[in-house]
C-alpha cells in the first residue's frame, strides 16, 4: 500500500463553502474513489486555505489519478470544485496536486 500526501490551495474567500461541500460529497464520487483504490482519504486545511490531502492506494499516485480520470463523475466533480482553488492555471485540482515526499513513517 502506498501512502500519498499532496497539497493544494483553497481561495481564502471560499474556505467555509469548501468545507460545506465536503460534508456532502456526492455518493457516486465516493463510490468512484473507493473503486479506483483511494483508501483512508483525508483532507486537512489550515486557516489560510493550505490544503493537505492524504490517502493510501495499492498502486501509485499516478495510477490512482488515472483511475479517477476514467470516471465520469470525477470530471463533473472537478468542474464543480474548480472555483474553490487558487493557482490551477486552467487545470482541475486533480491535475494540479503537488505530491509530497514521505520522509518519515511510524508503523
Amino acid at each position: 500500500m502506498q501512502r500519498i500526501g499532496f497539497m493544494l490551495k483553497v481561495k481564502s474567500d471560499k474556505l467555509a463553502e469548501y468545507k460545506a461541500q465536503h460534508q456532502a460529497v456526492w455518493p457516486e464520487m465516493l463510490d468512484a474513489l473507493r473503486r479506483t483504490g483511494w483508501h483512508n482519504y483525508s483532507l486537512f486545511m489550515a486557516g489560510d486555505g493550505l490544503l493537505f490531502g492524504y490517502f493510501e492506494t495499492p498502486e501509485s499516485f499516478q495510477a490512482a489519478l488515472a483511475g479517477m480520470a476514467q470516471e465520469d463523475v470525477n470530471a463533473r466533480w472537478q468542474e464543480f470544485m474548480a472555483p474553490y482553488f487558487e493557482q490551477l492555471g486552467g487545470l482541475h485540482a486533480d491535475e494540479s496536486m503537488v505530491q509530497l515526499e514521505q520522509v518519515f513513517y511510524l508503523a
